[in-house]
């Protein structure tokens, strides 16, 4: 369910024009229950930073509990199981993202990508071509 939400909002940000988009995103995430919402704002992250990095990854997906579940502290979340989806492979990531007390915005982030994560292996996690 969480990879629904997540694909919905992110596909409201992308699709839509800056400010539009941003708008739609703001109201779908004021919806969700807090702990979610750090989900979403910091999937939505990797995927922003990680394409927008000197790198040859471009994101389309992004999940942040997909091979291990993070550690929440206050509005930060970190993690060494995250995934994100480019150009149809599946690769690791560790990060740690600290949210605005509301949890609407990212106020930091940082990741290292890891190694890309064998398709056989996908089915197991939840993840998916």
């Amino acid at each position: 369910m969480k990879q629904i939400v997540l694909t919905a909002c992110a596909m409201l940000l992308f699709a839509a024009p800056s400010h539009a988009g941003n708008t739609r995103f703001d109201r779908s995430l004021a919806h969700l229950d807090p702990t979610t919402r750090l989900e979403q704002v910091c999937a939505v992250e990797t995927m922003a930073r990680v394409n927008k990095d000197a790198n040859p990854y471009r994101p389309d997906r992004a999940v942040i509990y997909a091979l291990s579940k993070p550690k929440l502290r206050g509005d930060t979340v970190t993690g060494d199981g995250g995934a994100f989806r480019s150009k149809g492979k599946w690769y690791q990531y560790s990060f740690t993202c600290k949210a605005t007390p509301d949890r609407m915005k990212v106020s930091t982030f940082t990741y290292k990508v890891g190694k890309p994560i064998p398709e056989e292996k996908w089915e197991t996690y939840g993840l998916y071509r």
